[in-house]
């Protein structure tokens, strides 16, 4: 049987409250714990909750250092007392807060979220690096964090990030050149997502630098396309999902089932990677070469490959508006594009294709 606060014990820690100084009250306390730590293992939940009513009555009455090695000890047992490290974990000072809020897995996302909600920016930070962070948490963390905060559920993999939260960050990482890095390494951004940081950072760069130097614009502009291109086709930013995608859409092809049907379910259910392959494969260029005409060109990229495709307007459509909404550009004037399309030769799409495999080319040598 595990030991557990003894009757003599019991009679001192009355008696300190009741008429002990700090010292002994800190003295008091480090004989619980110690007596905690060494049988965490074996106490029933009944001796738990006896350590956890000792605690309270302890931890009100003692100085900042004294609760933050308290906080240490309990933060990594696992049957630690839960009323008392959620105590801990809302303290205002943060070198007692901390070790619980960045290592406690006893402490539930309720917790996690009061506390990311109404603490300090340190507190935050010490919530961005536990082991794992549920979405509705990170989703605090980015809209109260300041930048070392996101910056650090960024980078931490154990992080959950929805979609919402993903789509706040690829504005502030347009600005944010460590933080787009960090955004860009995560294996689980999607595709369209990092094609669309890439797009507005360097719409960021391109501007600042045209403003330094207005007679260098043109030669800025064809850098930053250039830089953009390569960025897509690195292996950092073809994450496992988007390489299933590109694989399911090769044994579609190699098969003779990709048709524009297909296509359009790809479009209609905003699978970008799989429509982008698809309507590269049919265009028979590589996928990169595709990325960089619909990302570069906006519509007139996607009805080049749609027309070298062989695509009906109603796919082409579709397409269009799926590249409006997940890279968040401007809605394409459907009427006008309808009729450039209907216009448009397939010769001329199959020039405008070669240029760009020309240019691809390049970029891959030039890496």
């Amino acid at each position: 049987m595990p030991a557990k606060p003894n009757a003599s014990l019991l009679d001192e820690l009355e008696d300190t409250l009741a008429h002990g100084t700090v010292a002994r009250r800190v003295e008091t306390l480090r004989k619980v714990t110690d007596l905690f730590v060494e049988g965490a293992a074996d106490f029933a939940d009944d001796q738990v909750a006896l350590f956890d009513d000792v605690f309270a009555c302890l931890i009100d009455h003692i100085e900042v250092s004294a609760r933050a090695l308290l906080a240490t000890r309990l933060a990594t047992i696992e049957t630690a007392p839960q009323r008392t490290l959620h105590r801990l974990a809302d303290d205002d000072a943060i070198e007692v807060a901390g070790p619980v809020l960045s290592k406690s897995e006893r402490l539930d996302d309720a917790a996690l979220i009061r506390t990311a909600e109404t603490k300090s920016q340190a507190h935050l930070l010490a919530i961005s690096i536990r082991r794992v962070l549920s979405r509705a948490v990170t989703d605090i963390l980015l809209r109260r964090g300041d930048d070392a905060v996101v910056q650090s559920t960024v980078s931490n993999p154990g992080a959950d990030l929805s979609e919402r939260g993903v789509e706040t960050l690829v504005d502030r990482a347009a600005l944010d050149e460590n933080l787009a890095a960090c955004l860009a390494m995560r294996p689980d951004l999607p595709r369209h997502v990092y094609l669309k940081l890439v797009s507005k950072a360097s719409a960021a760069v391109r501007a600042r630098l045209e403003a330094d130097n207005p007679k260098l614009a043109p030669e800025v502009s064809s850098a930053v396309r250039t830089a953009g291109r390569r960025a897509r086709s690195s292996a950092v930013a073809l994450t496992g999902q988007t390489e299933i995608a590109h694989a399911l859409v090769r044994s579609l092809h190699a098969d003779g089932r990709l048709d524009e049907q297909l296509v359009a379910q790809f479009t209609e259910q905003r699978k970008f990677d799989e429509a982008n392959a698809a309507i590269a494969a049919m265009a028979n260029v590589p996928v990169a070469v595709a990325e960089s005409v619909m990302i570069e060109s906006r519509a007139e990229g996607v009805m080049v490959l749609a027309k070298v495709a062989g695509l009906s307007w109603p796919v082409v459509k579709s397409m269009i508006t799926m590249r409006d909404e997940l890279t968040g550009a401007t809605p394409t004037d459907l009427t006008a594009s309808r009729t450039t399309y209907e216009r448009l030769r397939r010769s001329t799409a199959q020039q405008v294709l070669r240029f760009h495999r020309v240019q691809d080319a390049a970029v891959q040598t030039e890496a």
